[in-house]
């Protein structure tokens, strides 16, 4: 196993890798019920909605999983890095709003509702096609080597920040607010009007916060985990609540999972719908939607895959993440596997930091995620108990870590700092990674053109500026 994994190698031990792979689970096991939720939009599940809500909710949630066990085995066994896959966040709420929404507008009923997820599988599948070609063609990679330097150094720490949005709003340390948009958690407002134990998780979580940042300082190993386990575990004690699942629901799941999830892209009528039907707009929306799929996967994992591989000191000579080409390969297969069991895009999740923060150096690392995903399909219930704001820690404590590389921007060249500073801020204020990559290469781009700089070896992230261009005419996300 330490030949294979090269654990020795990288320069660490199996329990180290066993630590990082639970780490890494925890962190992302939020995606186990958001997926579904956010893919059938969580408000259509209330008592006397349309039945095949509920149906699609057990589809994909098998197909969820399924999809992560499959993208995350491959990143164990063939690309052998400490990274984990499962349904990219974003994308699942657009899959809603571009084929389910549509049959909830126009009132199709239950049947209209299941064909429109079918339909949406389908292009799922092709732009999942696109990304394998791209992948095994090698150019998936020469586009992610064709950055410019500024942008590669700027990504981690812009994935960083995001990371650490995410993790502020899971825990509701951020709130909305209408006048400034987030605000900080209100504890006065919460001590004199609801009481302590609204805000309680967002307390909880800065707690976890300084108790990952206490025991790193005495470098402890595993200090995210610890943390995970002793806020969860204080989590239930505090508020005087007392876990409990049901499993009664497992059967039924599998059971939907069969009739309309891993059938839908093999109906002739999903085919049909995903490129002719009304509720997708045509051929040419349909391309639309296949060419924005594959842009925001593609960039998310391009993203995700710099920014941790820095983190791990994986990176080669030249900057670039090591095994690079079989990262996109097995990402590529994991979107159309899970297009096949009836999911959106399957991509390489950003969470995976949090792993390589707990001292995660190779695939056993993925392999301990994989594992821990597959015993979900009939123990969910276990994963949905780590609260949220058990894990918030650990997001906003990589975003710490991975904020370092951006001090190595050079920031007295304009040609440099603004598309570095626009890929850092714009990832978190547009909850994208893609869009930060995006409107840092067309800022890129536009400065080296006008101030005379542009060079041959600037064509690939031209191109690359130009397809975001296209994006973002085509659609907002």
């Amino acid at each position: 196993m330490d030949k294979f994994f090269k654990i020795t190698e990288r320069g660490s031990n199996v329990r180290t890798e066993i630590i990082a792979g639970l780490t890494t689970f925890f962190a992302m096991a939020y995606i186990v019920i958001t997926n579904p939720n956010q893919i059938v939009s969580f408000s259509h599940l209330a008592e006397g909605a349309d039945p095949a809500f509920q149906q699609i909710w057990n589809a994909v949630y098998v197909a969820s999983l399924l999809g992560a066990i499959v993208g995350t085995l491959l990143m164990a066994l063939y690309a052998k890095m400490p990274f984990a896959q499962a349904c990219g966040m974003g994308l699942n709420s657009f899959f809603f709003v571009s084929f389910i929404l549509p049959h909830v507008i126009m009132g199709d009923g239950s049947e209209g509702l299941i064909q429109g997820y079918q339909s949406g599988l389908v292009i799922i599948l092709v732009s999942g096609l696109i990304f394998l070609v791209l992948s095994l063609s090698g150019l998936r990679s020469k586009i992610a080597k064709a950055l410019p330097d500024c942008l590669k150094k700027a990504i981690p720490a812009g994935i960083g920040l995001f990371i650490a949005f995410l993790g502020f709003q899971n825990a509701g340390i951020l709130q909305a607010n209408q006048y400034t948009l987030l605000q900080f958690v209100d504890i006065h407002g919460a001590i004199v009007g609801e009481g302590i134990m609204a805000i309680m998780p967002a307390l909880l979580a800065l707690l976890g916060f300084l108790v990952i940042a206490i025991l790193e300082k005495y470098h402890v190993k595993g200090s995210v985990l610890i943390s995970i386990v002793a806020i969860t575990i204080l989590y239930y004690i505090v508020t005087g609540t007392a876990p409990a699942f049901d499993m009664g629901q497992v059967g039924q799941t599998f059971k939907d999972f069969g009739s309309i999830g891993i059938t839908g892209v093999f109906k002739g009528s999903s085919w049909a719908d995903a490129f002719s039907g009304p509720a997708i707009g045509g051929v040419f929306s349909a391309i639309m939607l296949i060419v924005t799929f594959c842009l925001v996967d593609m960039f998310d994992t391009i993203g995700t895959l710099y920014g941790t591989a820095s983190q791990a000191d994986l990176l080669d000579k030249d900057g670039d993440p090591v095994n690079v080409n079989e990262c996109m390969a097995s990402d590529s297969i994991a979107t159309v596997a899970g297009s096949v069991f009836g999911t959106s895009t399957v991509t390489t999740f950003v969470e995976s930091a949090s792993g390589v923060a707990a001292g995660g150096r190779t695939g056993l690392t993925s392999l301990v995620v994989a594992i821990c995903f597959a015993l979900c399909l009939f123990l969910s219930p276990l994963a949905s108990l780590v609260p949220s704001c058990a894990t918030a820690p650990a997001l906003i404590y990589v975003g710490v870590l991975m904020l370092k590389g951006f001090a190595k921007v050079d920031m007295d060249d304009m040609r440099s700092a603004v598309p570095a500073f626009l890929a850092l801020i714009m990832m978190p204020l547009t909850y994208s990674i893609s869009n930060g990559i995006g409107i840092g290469a067309i800022a890129y781009v536009v400065i080296t053109l006008c101030t005379g700089k542009y060079k041959k070896r600037d064509i690939p992230v031209t191109i690359i500026a130009a397809l975001f261009i296209l994006k973002f005419l085509a659609v907002s996300m």
